[in-house]
């Protein structure tokens, strides 16, 4: 028997529980498939895995600072003991599951485990644990996700060479890593294991560390690990590695090694678009594995979508929420307007933390803009200099007018201290298409860090304050 619905959505991660919430919220009968735990990778070892571990990191580098603001603490070296952050982790993960169990209940959404794989028709055949299940609807959403991309000569063996999936669930600081990728999930890795009091040697092929942000961002960001002593190479390919004992020996660049007990492969995520069967329909899988879909994030099949990782979006967790509820949105007819990738918020959680929206520098150039660009540094913030963590800065591009004076702000970009927490009002700066006059009109409560987008922004109008 087939059980029909108005909606099924195909993976519980963010992009599809964001999609079966939103749906049923809006009046539909919605079933979601789920083949391991709700929540996806985001929940489980991603996002929120990684951020407890990192903040953790800064727990153990605020004890190690105490010091320095009259704290007493005995003189004593903290160290950490990786067993109860576990612990803790998984609690946080376990509370964070049980409350999105209860939401989905709570609006009705049918919920099956198992394995969705799609076929004509929109009817979804689920193998879980008891026994295949047909389901079927009007709409079907593709949301299957990602898994840890692997390269050539690093084969995973979960003690020795590990990705993501491994490294989230450790519980013993090694001496020495050599991370391999020096992307968002890279760095935060290298960042989280020199606090832990890991010798990280931090490898990436491109020619500076973090592509895609801003370059003084990059630049910041590699400054500061020197100073932390995490050992960084740019534009260097990794050629293999050679075990012995329980070290290995990674070979990279020209003719460069480097002795470590553990490798972190962190290369990023491949897209799982062809996991969901897809026999007999028009949905499209490219060598990537990414599922091929226009603006509105329609397949080649009517009346199917897909979100998330799964489709050549920016993979990130608050991305699917959007996406997730943007398809809703259109199925229904509302006719939403596309979400433009070069405008989402991105948020790196290393130390120091990065955030930025909109274009870089560079890109906006390229894109053939004529800008205007103003930075302020965290050293001269007083909210900075009282937590004692004044490295980074903010950065302001804006297009400039006619007149020569700087007018609409095309992007923001942050490096330091709570930047992640900081990028609300820069994304709407961004996104709402503000001007440099506009946001300078606003006031910034003081003391804050978030003052220094604001006096940023003020310095292009030509009437700073502070800088």
């Amino acid at each position: 028997m087939t059980v029909r619905h108005d909606l099924v959505v195909v993976g519980g991660g963010p992009a599809g529980y964001a999609a079966a919430l939103y749906g049923a919220a809006s009046g539909l009968d919605v079933g979601l498939v789920e083949e391991r735990s709700l929540g996806g990778t985001c929940l489980h070892v991603g996002c929120i895995p990684a951020k407890e571990l990192l903040e953790t990191a800064s727990v153990l580098r605020t004890v190690r600072d105490a010091a320095g603001f009259g704290v007493v603490t005995g003189g004593v070296e903290p160290t950490v003991d990786l067993a109860v952050s576990q612990v803790r982790k998984q609690k946080v993960i376990d509370g964070l599951v049980k409350g999105l169990g209860s939401l989905l209940a709570g609006r009705d959404v049918t919920v099956y485990d198992g394995t969705g794989r799609l076929g004509v028709d929109h009817v979804v055949t689920v193998d879980g644990p008891d026994g295949p299940v047909v389901v079927a609807a009007d709409h079907v959403v593709l949301a299957t996700g990602s898994t840890p991309r692997t390269i050539p000569g690093f084969d995973i063996d979960g003690s020795l060479v590990v990705t993501s999936d491994e490294l989230l669930s450790i519980t013993e600081v090694p001496d020495r890593v050599a991370v391999i990728g020096g992307g968002a999930i890279g760095c935060e890795f290298a960042s989280m294991l020199a606090d832990y009091g890991s010798a990280v040697t931090l490898l990436e092929a491109a020619t500076e560390i973090l592509p895609g942000c801003d370059i003084d961002v990059a630049k910041t960001v590699r400054r500061s690990f020197r100073r932390r002593r995490i050992d960084v190479h740019s534009g260097v390919p990794v050629h293999g590695h050679d075990p012995s004992d329980a070290a290995t020996t990674v070979r990279f660049g020209d003719d460069s090694t480097v002795e470590v007990d553990l490798v972190v492969v962190a290369v990023g995520r491949r897209p799982r678009g062809d996991s969901a069967g897809l026999v007999g329909t028009r949905v499209v899988v490219d060598e990537r594995g990414f599922i091929g879909v226009d603006d509105r994030l329609r397949t080649g099949e009517p009346g199917v979508y897909a979100v998330g990782d799964v489709v050549p979006t920016p993979q990130l967790a608050h991305v699917g929420f959007a996406e997730g509820m943007f398809v809703v949105k259109d199925l229904l007819g509302e006719s939403p307007r596309p979400i433009d990738p070069t405008t989402v918020p991105w948020c790196i959680y290393s130390h120091p933390e990065v955030a930025f929206a909109g274009l870089t520098e560079a890109a906006a150039i390229e894109a053939g803009h004529d800008v205007v660009v103003s930075s302020h540094r965290f050293a001269g913030n007083g909210r900075a200099m009282i937590i004692g963590d004044v490295d980074g800065l903010v950065k302001v591009v804006a297009a400039r007018d006619a007149d020569g004076r700087a007018g609409r702000i095309l992007g923001v970009h942050m490096v330091g201290p709570w930047v992640t927490e900081q990028l609300g009002q820069a994304y709407l700066a961004v996104n709402w298409e503000a001007t440099v006059d506009e946001v300078a009109e606003f006031i910034q409560p003081h003391p804050t860090l978030s003052e220094l987008f604001g006096e940023t922004a003020m310095a292009l109008t030509g009437r700073a304050l502070h800088g």
